[in-house]
């Protein structure tokens, strides 16, 4: 999935200007880079846990969208991706939001590769391996947090699991159910009438549904400073 294009298409030209005109490294891009110009890391590069290792220039903006998910060691991946920042420049992250993404359930359903969750502003999380990401950020050395937020363009709250009926697993029926229509609508837009019914059905029996293969976002966006120490 594009993500970086998904999310490219709520961002101003101001954001672009302010944060991703200068010298820029992707980290996690895969074929979309969130810039052309930017440098980009990926697993044919190494791993991305001990960046410093492999990259020693510095960047104006150190930018990843939905890979810290996949770390192994989320706050050591953070500060080795912090180091790689001029003083003066910035760090964006992009994560999924553990409430609209995971819903609830763990091992992540829609992608097994999830190895951390993350939310915002919420001290306590279902998942036993959550981040709040402010807190993160907060702890860089010389971090300024200049934004972050929930992105949720298109997301449809009424599609949620009810919250009664949502275990942190998935009984083995209710998982079949689940994988059953992402694979039979995956390709299917969330506005078609189809999507419509049985999305809000399955919520009404506690099964969630990933509405970002229909182009929903269901992230949070962190934009930091690193100040000039």
């Amino acid at each position: 999935m594009h993500e970086s294009s998904k999310t490219n298409r709520i961002r101003t030209p101001q954001f672009f200007a302010d944060y991703l005109s200068g010298t820029v490294l992707d980290i996690g891009c895969g074929p979309d880079p969130v810039v052309p110009h930017a440098r980009p890391f990926d697993r044919i590069h190494g791993n991305a846990e001990r960046l410093t290792a492999y990259i020693s220039d510095t960047y104006d903006t150190v930018y990843s969208s939905h890979c810290l998910e996949h770390m192994s060691d989320v706050p050591l991946a953070l500060s080795e991706w912090w180091r790689l920042v001029k003083p003066g420049g910035h760090m964006i992250v992009v994560v999924p939001h553990e409430a609209l993404y995971e819903q609830g359930f763990w091992p992540s359903i829609y992608n097994r590769d999830h190895k951390a969750t993350f939310r915002l502003d919420t001290e306590r999380s279902w998942s036993p391996i959550s981040y709040d990401l402010r807190q993160l950020a907060a702890s860089l050395q010389g971090a300024e947090i200049v934004k972050i937020g929930v992105q949720d363009d298109g997301y449809n709250y009424g599609w949620l699991p009810a919250i009664g009926r949502r275990p942190r697993t998935l009984g083995g029926l209710r998982r079949f159910i689940s994988r059953l229509r992402h694979s039979i609508l995956k390709r299917v837009r969330s506005k078609d009438a189809t999507a419509k019914w049985l999305n809000a059905l399955m919520a009404r029996w506690g099964i969630p549904t990933d509405q970002t293969h229909g182009g929903a976002l269901a992230q949070i966006e962190c934009v930091v400073r690193k100040k000039n120490l």
